[in-house]
């Protein structure tokens, strides 16, 4: 069999790995973009992603220059106000509403939030516009094999490509990671997320709300209205063995449940779509970077869904290896390019994944002195405009 030759393999194709194909196949180099599981790009299809992402303002740019953006924005959400209720009183109530509005700092939203399906959809038919770029779905990362100016992939079909530049964005599990002897670091706890979406009659005023009472924050992100009601996607946290109890309810208790869990905030919340589950852990790489290897997203780092992180986390790595490899046409695979990349994301990753952790950590607190604790901090960092306005870029990765 012959041997393919392109200047950057990217195993996996989620919406971080058709990212970068768009953008490294906009930039004009040649891009094979492989993952051993087709995508699927309808809500309604078995195994659909029925989460959703909110690219927050500094991710705009980089799906902009990979031509993403003008197929994505005609189905965006605006965020403009990020809502921090704290319900940790003895019955679920709001007890502490702090509004957190992007006007504060910037004259645009926080971000957009789109399903997580649509963009699959969106990126898959992107790349069929660039020349340069393939896609080649059911075909997984069988073994890699590192030289000193190439490396050499099998493919699960058989087929080897040799690349002077490769790209895990392979999932939590990830199998580039895995065959370059790069440790992780897991923080199990004991948590999953249910993830669905709902439609309610009050609006969601492009607010999106994250109560916190125990077991995990239930946030509902706005979404385009749906059969003319408002609607919302639903990330809801709770410890595996309520979420597990919660996703087998018979849904007029289910929406019971989900309904009160909400504090009824914008009323009777009724599902509209079917249930996921999702288990939660934090998780980093030791290195972001091996020969002539880059990881990025969830190969490099995993966090909890708290604040719109973990994709705009992924194309923050794109965007600094993107603009590194531009920077070294020479050989786009060397090794200071690689080494610079991992100076400049890891600490950063590092930072980041700690910080989520504490925040995962106290929306989980179930004493209520420790819930009162959590209330009371609240209250302190938002009262304090400096430091609110603080949290806010730093939340946006602004510096």
């Amino acid at each position: 069999m012959e041997r393919e030759t392109v200047d950057i393999l990217i195993s996996g194709g989620g919406v971080a790995g058709l990212t970068a194909a768009a953008a490294f196949g906009t930039a004009g180099y040649s891009v094979l973009c492989v993952d051993p599981a087709p995508p699927v790009t309808s809500e309604q299809d078995e195994g659909a992603d029925l989460r959703t992402t909110a690219f927050l303002q500094p991710s705009v740019p980089v799906l902009t220059a990979a031509g993403l953006w003008e197929r994505l924005e005609p189905f965006a959400t605006p965020l403009q106000i990020m809502r921090i209720v704290d319900a940790g009183g003895d019955t679920p109530e709001p007890r502490v509403i702090k509004d957190f509005d992007a006007a504060d700092i910037s004259d645009q939203p926080f971000g957009w939030n789109l399903p997580n399906w649509l963009l699959r959809r969106e990126m898959v038919a992107r790349l069929e516009q660039i020349e340069t770029a393939q896609f080649r779905p059911g075909t997984g990362t069988r073994s890699v094999l590192t030289r000193d100016n190439e490396v050499l992939v099998t493919l699960s079909d058989g087929a080897q490509v040799s690349a002077r530049l490769l790209i895990g964005a392979d999932g939590r599990n990830s199998a580039v990671r895995e065959a370059l002897g790069i440790g992780a670091r897991t923080i199990r706890y004991g948590q999953k997320a249910l993830a669905f979406a709902v439609t309610h009659p009050i609006p969601h005023a492009n607010v999106s709300t994250e109560i916190h009472r125990s077991g995990g924050p239930f946030t509902l992100v706005p979404l385009p209205d749906r059969d003319g009601y408002p609607c919302s996607a639903v990330v809801w946290m709770e410890r595996g063995p309520e979420a597990q109890r919660l996703a087998a309810l018979p849904e007029a208790e289910f929406e019971a449940a989900m309904s009160e869990r909400s504090c009824h905030l914008f009323g009777p919340l009724k599902l509209a779509s079917r249930r996921s589950v999702w288990p939660i852990i934090s998780q980093i790489a030791q290195r972001m970077t091996g020969a002539r290897t880059a990881l990025m997203a969830e190969a490099a780092h995993v966090v909890p869904p708290i604040g719109a992180q973990g994709l705009n986390m992924s194309l923050a790595d794109l965007r600094v290896l993107l603009e590194l490899v531009e920077g070294h046409p020479g050989d786009i695979g060397a090794a200071s390019v690689l080494e610079s990349y991992h100076r400049r994301r890891h600490p950063e990753v590092l930072a980041r994944v700690t910080g989520i952790d504490a925040l995962n950590r106290a929306s989980m607190l179930g004493g209520q002195g420790l819930r009162d604790l959590r209330a009371g901090a609240l209250n302190a960092l938002y009262s304090l405009a400096p430091v609110r306005k603080t949290l806010m870029r730093a939340g946006l990765g602004m510096r």
